[in-house]
């Protein structure tokens, strides 16, 4: 049996997906609402609450958490602890008591903050907010649990980069939504290169993980290879066979203090912007990290331009209009 504690959210709707055929284990869905694609696996339970967990984790099962809060603009602040952090030893805690033997657990690249190009899973951690401190903090309390019987118990941390796919209204979709507009407007060179993670491939790697041997498994989930800015507005307006230019450009400088204007309007109206600065800081920095995933022999069933290409055609080119979305950074 694998209880996915969060499972009805945007990786794991697709993990569950992929349970869900012949041949997989047996699933559960533990999560704080229900899942519009298996609402018959789920049971609502909240990872702050130790009763709720103790009623829906089953005895012996491999435990996979996806459950996180994980926006810029969580209010009040102190939900990251309480999901996070005091979540993981809440999940901890009933691992023990239901003999759970292995625990796969998402965390994220935002533990190692703006880091240096080339970051590895030996990377220094150094978040810049309160969701990287909170899950290395997570991280942390899991390995404590795996140490405690370091040759019976499995732990296995994958660490995404951002990640994107179908049905999915985070960053990258607000990119994509801004250049098939037409209202896209590039900040800085775009020369700076991301790291990019399809959604099917972070959950193809979720299941291929539960397979893995005791002793504690830390990866980075990066598709390769890491496209710059210029060139991954290329590819969309390819696909989107809009002509093949980047378009009006502003100075890195100019688009910062843009920034910081929309987070005083924001501050002062109390309505979230779709720009502030630091997201323009994101967009501007290089974001690319290696692994070691390679390692483990496993190989992404979809290639990061086919997964761009799925992207931009579901959202864009076909009509989806009944289905549903999820929303993240």
């Amino acid at each position: 049996m694998v209880d996915v504690i969060g499972g009805s959210g945007f990786i794991g709707t697709r993990f569950c997906r992929r349970l869900a055929c012949q041949d997989s284990p047996s699933f559960s869905i533990i999560d704080k609402v229900s899942s519009t694609i298996f609402p018959e696996k789920v049971k609502i339970t909240d990872v702050r609450s130790v009763p709720d967990l103790e009623a829906s984790v089953s005895d012996g099962a491999i435990i996979v958490n996806l459950a996180a809060e994980h926006r810029d603009d969580v209010m009040p602040r102190t939900l990251y602890d309480e999901v996070n952090v005091d979540g993981a030893k809440n999940v901890c805690q009933i691992a023990r008591a239901k003999n759970v033997r292995a625990i796969v657990f998402t965390s994220t690249v935002a533990v190692y903050g703006f880091a240096e190009v080339g970051t590895n899973e030996s990377g220094r951690i150094a978040p810049f907010n309160d969701y990287g401190r909170t899950k290395f903090e997570a991280e942390q309390i899991y390995q404590e649990w795996q140490a405690e019987e370091p040759t019976e118990r499995t732990l296995v941390i994958i660490r995404p980069t951002v990640v994107f796919g179908e049905q999915n209204r985070g960053n990258v979709y607000n990119l994509l939504h801004q250049i098939a507009s037409g209202r896209f407007v590039m900040v800085g060179s775009g020369h700076n290169r991301k790291s990019m993670a399809y959604v099917e491939n972070v959950a193809a790697f979720i299941e291929y993980s539960l397979s893995f041997t005791p002793g504690l498994h830390i990866y980075n989930y990066i598709d390769k290879p890491d496209f710059c800015m210029n060139e991954l507005v290329l590819k969309v307006k390819q696909t989107l066979c809009k002509p093949r230019k980047i378009g009006f450009r502003v100075p890195y400088l100019l688009g910062y203090l843009a920034g910081k204007g929309f987070d005083l309007m924001s501050f002062i109206t109390g309505k979230r912007s779709m720009i502030s600065s630091i997201r323009v800081k994101k967009f501007c920095s290089d974001s690319v990290f290696d692994t070691s995933m390679d390692k483990t022999g496993f190989v992404p069933p979809v290639s990061l331009e086919e997964a761009l290409a799925r992207t931009i055609r579901h959202e864009f080119l076909e009509n989806h209009e009944d289905e549903g979305v999820f929303y993240s950074e």
